[in-house]
């Protein structure tokens, strides 16, 4: 599957970011992800204070893994403009900016310390 994933069915391989990590694209980019992203991957992109990622199917990926942070920044952010289907991965399309899009692969690139960031504030008790 993961070869299938990251050879066909997730395009823009080749599409590079045109943002550099300045700590003002990753600031931003942190925005946009805590706005759109942190339900199902936490504020810290690891699932942090997520109660369903691991038992979704399949379960919520951990943005900091090696399967992840293999895909390109192209396909990263086509992933984040589509969806992948079946997953519950959405897709934004419509919802985030190009701008935002490229700036959360850069969050996503450099993603703080898992549980650093605390809960979402949707399951905060």
């Amino acid at each position: 599957m993961r070869w299938t994933k990251h050879t066909v069915t997730v395009r823009n391989k080749a599409e590079r970011n045109p943002l550099l990590p300045t700590d003002e694209n990753l600031a931003a980019g942190k925005e946009a992800f805590s706005h759109y992203c942190v339900a199902c991957h936490g504020m810290d992109g690891q699932n942090t204070g997520v109660p369903f990622a691991d038992n979704m199917s399949p379960p919520v990926p951990l943005l900091n893994s090696q399967e992840v942070q293999s895909y390109t920044d192209g396909q990263l952010k086509w992933v984040i403009d589509n969806g992948i289907e079946p997953s519950g991965m959405p897709g934004s399309k419509g919802i985030l900016s190009d701008e935002e899009i490229w700036s959360t692969v850069l969050f996503i690139r450099h993603l703080p310390p898992a549980g650093s960031q605390g809960d979402p504030p949707m399951y905060s008790k």
